[in-house]
């Protein structure tokens, strides 16, 4: 009998899902466990498996379609096996469109389940599904009525720009209260050329005035040729364009330059590696003891372990650290939470399950949230400084560069040791200079003198 595949609910926090490339087709045949589809949520792209074996009957929904979470995607079954009541009965039973001053409620279907030997394929109780809603440009997608409700912007007078003219979240912060008031101008500049608004404008009380919309190419005028190479830009390359432009135009953002003696973390390194296999302590590398100095220096910094919101800066008593990492498929932030109180072996083994599931491609969209403080580290390229861009809202992130034979003057004579850079970007609408050059200083004192305060 036909079974089918479900979207899985990828954390608490995720409703939906934009199927954004099919990796297998209508007629394939799967196992559990094969990677069908690849989907992505506002936090991350995420590999689907086969939940169910057989070859691909049906696949319900096109690349660029949003889905709700536990909401069937594929039919698998037996080649040639006939699924044509089972299409007709979940036609009868999909949430219909409607339009958007119809009504702006949820509306409960009976939802679709994996049918059994001698099972009907609805249950008999109704579980709720978000209802689409119509506006002139097309529908709207739940998040994205949601984020409309909560910010009090009218959906009738947005374009989407999601598939067939859908309005998803993306359209409704363009307009959101949390921004800047935007002129009459500058909002049909913005819809009308795709621009994208600043937080803030340069009117009167900040107003969005339509020289203040960024514009975006549309087109290209370079004449193609045969080694040209398009690349769509879509899963986490859009998320990370997306994020990246945001900080940069929503943020003061400002980078502070540093270094710190690294002789005494490079001597504890080489120890670590030399120990004995029963300590597991090999492992510990560079980068970790680089990371564990910033958790011990922010729990005395407690200004720049905190978020900026606009109207209020949240600082936080524990510890979130966030950590980017460089993969195949783009930049990733993977968050270990509450590290403040970790010793050093508790916190490079917590960082090395987060590497694994990572590397792997099994870490989940929950855990690419919650940070409080992001260490990004280019050292191992060769970099000498760089300016990392915030993870708002984050009110700061820490580069960290390569290690440099710098002269020094002891005793009287000039000697060579090692130092490791360190680049602190901060967002100066929350934080002043002066705290943020501070927070470096002790930095540097807790990396020259890591064998001390691993011991505190």
């Amino acid at each position: 009998m036909a079974e089918q595949i479900l979207m899985p609910k990828l954390g608490n926090s995720v409703e939906e899902c934009l199927i954004t490339e099919w990796l297998k087709n209508e007629g394939d045949t799967i196992a559990v466990g094969d990677i069908i589809c690849t989907v992505e949520t506002d936090k991350a792209a995420v590999d689907v498996e086969a939940s169910a074996a057989g070859v691909i009957l049906k696949i319900l929904y096109p690349e660029g379609e949003e889905v709700p979470v536990l909401n069937p995607i594929v039919i698998v079954g037996k080649q040639g096996e006939d699924i044509g009541n089972l299409i007709v009965t979940m036609e009868k039973n999909v949430d219909t469109l409607v339009p958007h001053d119809a009504s702006n409620e949820t509306k409960s279907v009976p939802s679709v389940v994996t049918p059994g030997p001698g099972d009907v394929l609805f249950e008999t109780e109704p579980a709720p599904v978000s209802m689409g809603t119509k506006s002139e440009s097309g529908f709207s997608s739940p998040r994205a009525r949601n984020l409309a409700s909560a910010e009090g912007v009218d959906l009738s007078v947005l374009s989407g720009t999601g598939p067939s003219g859908r309005i998803i979240e993306r359209d409704v912060l363009s307009l959101s209260s949390v921004n800047a008031p935007a002129s009459a101008a500058a909002i049909e500049k913005m819809l009308s050329s795709g621009g994208i608004r600043p937080a803030v404008g340069s009117g009167i009380g900040g107003r969005v005035l339509s020289s203040d919309i960024i514009s975006t190419p549309v087109s290209s005028n370079v004449t193609l040729d045969a080694e040209t190479k398009e690349i769509p830009v879509k899963g986490v390359r859009k998320i990370i364009s997306d994020l990246m432009l945001k900080s940069l135009t929503t943020s003061a953002q400002l980078t502070l330059n540093s270094s710190a003696n690294a002789e005494n973390l490079l001597k504890l390194r080489k120890r670590l590696k030399n120990s004995s296999d029963t300590l597991g302590l090999k492992r510990i590398s560079v980068n970790d003891l680089v990371m564990f100095a910033v958790v011990r220096t922010l729990k005395d910094y407690p200004e720049l372990n905190a978020h900026f919101l606009g109207d209020k800066i949240i600082q936080y008593g524990n510890v979130n650290l966030g950590i980017a990492v460089d993969t195949e498929r783009g930049l990733m932030v993977p968050v270990v939470k509450n590290v403040e109180n970790l010793s050093l072996k508790e916190f490079a083994d917590g960082n090395r399950a987060v590497y694994d599931r990572i590397s792997s491609n099994t870490i989940l969209p929950d855990e690419l949230t919650g940070a409080t403080f992001t260490v990004t580290n280019l050292g191992g390229l060769g970099i000498e400084s760089f300016t990392p861009v915030l993870n708002i809202p984050e009110v700061a992130i820490l580069g960290v560069n390569n290690i440099q034979l710098k002269p020094v003057k002891k005793d009287g004579e000039v000697v060579f040791e090692s130092f490791i850079g360190l680049s602190l970007t901060f967002n100066h609408q929350a934080l002043d200079g002066a705290p943020g050059a501070r927070f470096l200083q002790s930095l540097s004192r807790n990396i020259k003198d890591i064998d001390l305060l691993i011991a505190l």
